[in-house]
């Protein structure tokens, strides 16, 4: 049996914010899912988890993520106190991007997440072949 502060299924107070709140909180919790959701914030976390990185060894890791993307995401995640951003005053100036506290709590999370992608992800591609042979028979039928 699951304990109950273990049990996902039972509502558990500690961790539900209170319903008066729920508008406030939904935008709150919206406003970080979105910087910390995206799949090139994802990447970046979990690349800069073990060590500092510099900006094209970066790039180079993640492979099909423009430059200008890449830099916005790092300013974001930069802005939200989850990387540091270090100049070295070398010539030619050396930048490296490396996890803060806050950005070293947020690998479990992610690591969470994506372990729980790829246990599910036969599942749901069956689920989406299933949606997708449905949609195409309703639009024949229609």
């Amino acid at each position: 049996m699951i304990p109950s502060s273990l049990d996902v299924t039972a509502p558990n107070a500690a961790l539900m914010p209170p319903m008066a709140h729920a508008t406030g909180n939904c935008r709150a919790v919206s406003d970080v899912l979105a910087r910390i959701g995206d799949k090139w914030s994802v990447q970046a976390v979990m690349l800069l988890a073990d060590e500092p990185r510099r900006f094209n060894e970066l790039k180079r890791m993640i492979g099909d993520v423009s430059q200008r993307m890449l830099t916005l995401t790092l300013r974001g995640l930069e802005r939200d106190g989850l990387v540091t951003r270090t100049v070295f005053p070398t010539i030619p100036p050396r930048v490296d991007y490396a996890l803060t506290p806050l950005g070293q709590s947020l690998r479990g999370p992610v690591q969470a997440l994506g372990a729980w992608a790829i246990a599910h992800k036969d599942v749901i591609a069956e689920a989406r072949r299933s949606f997708d042979s449905r949609a195409a028979e309703d639009r024949r039928a229609a």
